[in-house]
């Protein structure tokens, strides 16, 4: 299976270090969305969306101005996922099913530009979206994204036994290279998606964490980012228990498995080969 590492959508972030741990308080920090595209036997796959291209035509309506205010979020047609799986010589058309980790307006913002693609996410973050809990979980997701009616596949948090995480599901209609981990915590219905590339695992852990440093032995994160990690979170001790397993796969088995995370501009450039943007 071949695999595409793509950015689609970039924010700046004020806060420097405090944000990505790197020298320079007063200068804005670079996040990314870290998605990918999988060339498949049946067609592509694209695992998370960014923010869509009408977050290019109208940042703040479809984002809300205060995420664009605090994040930065940068407007640029060229990052977003139609435009780059046209560069890459495909059809935005042939993309049928989209896996998404959560449906939070940085990762499903894109759905809108693949109205005809199968989206498979966790029932009960589909719940989270459909019947909030509280106002609070109501706000964090924008409704304009998902008005076109998006083509829903739902799955339980029951399945088999991937490399000591419990409950993982195979995806309808997918290839069983592609698995759906539940990694619950910043949402209720949050998920880790693997993919098999025939040369080791990949794991999308989306915002399951948000800096490198908080799968090292001994965990850091810069306060910033700690800070919002925190508000962000609707179920607090499976988001620090679902950490320390992340913790643990890469422990015992690294050399198995590349585990990587939304929003880290330096995982990003890694694993793409590409400098930041």
């Amino acid at each position: 299976m071949r695999v595409h590492h793509l950015n689609c959508g970039t924010m700046r972030p004020p806060g420097g270090r405090l944000i990505d741990g790197e020298p320079g308080l007063f200068r804005r920090a670079t996040m990314v969305c870290h998605c990918l595209l999988l060339e498949t036997g049946t067609g592509l796959v694209l695992v998370e969306t960014g923010t869509g291209t009408p977050a290019v035509e109208n940042p703040a309506g479809w984002l809300g101005s205060a995420f664009v205010r605090l994040t930065g979020a940068v407007a640029d047609q060229e990052l977003t996922a139609v435009h780059q799986i046209r560069e890459l010589g495909f059809d935005p058309a042939d993309v049928r099913d989209i896996v998404l980790t959560h449906l939070d307006l940085d990762h499903a913002g894109g759905l809108v530009d693949f109205p005809h693609a199968r989206v498979h996410v966790y029932a009960e973050e589909l719940r989270a979206l459909q019947a909030p809990h509280d106002r609070r979980e109501r706000n964090r997701y924008r409704r304009v994204q998902f008005a076109h009616g998006p083509l829903w596949k739902s799955y339980s948090d029951s399945g088999d036994s991937w490399f000591g995480f419990d409950a993982v599901r195979e995806l309808d209609g997918l290839p069983p290279e592609i698995l759906l981990i539940p990694l619950a915590g910043h949402t209720r219905g949050h998920a880790g998606v693997a993919v098999d590339t025939g040369n080791g695992w990949l794991l999308n852990a989306g915002d399951s964490y948000f800096f490198p440093g908080e799968l090292e032995p001994e965990p850091n994160c810069p306060p910033g980012l700690a800070l919002f990690e925190g508000l962000m979170q609707t179920v607090k001790t499976p988001r620090l228990d679902n950490q320390r397993r992340l913790r643990q796969l890469v422990k015992e088995h690294g050399d198995e498995v590349t585990v990587f995370s939304a929003h880290n501009s330096v995982e990003f450039e890694r694993l793409s080969g590409r400098s930041r943007v």
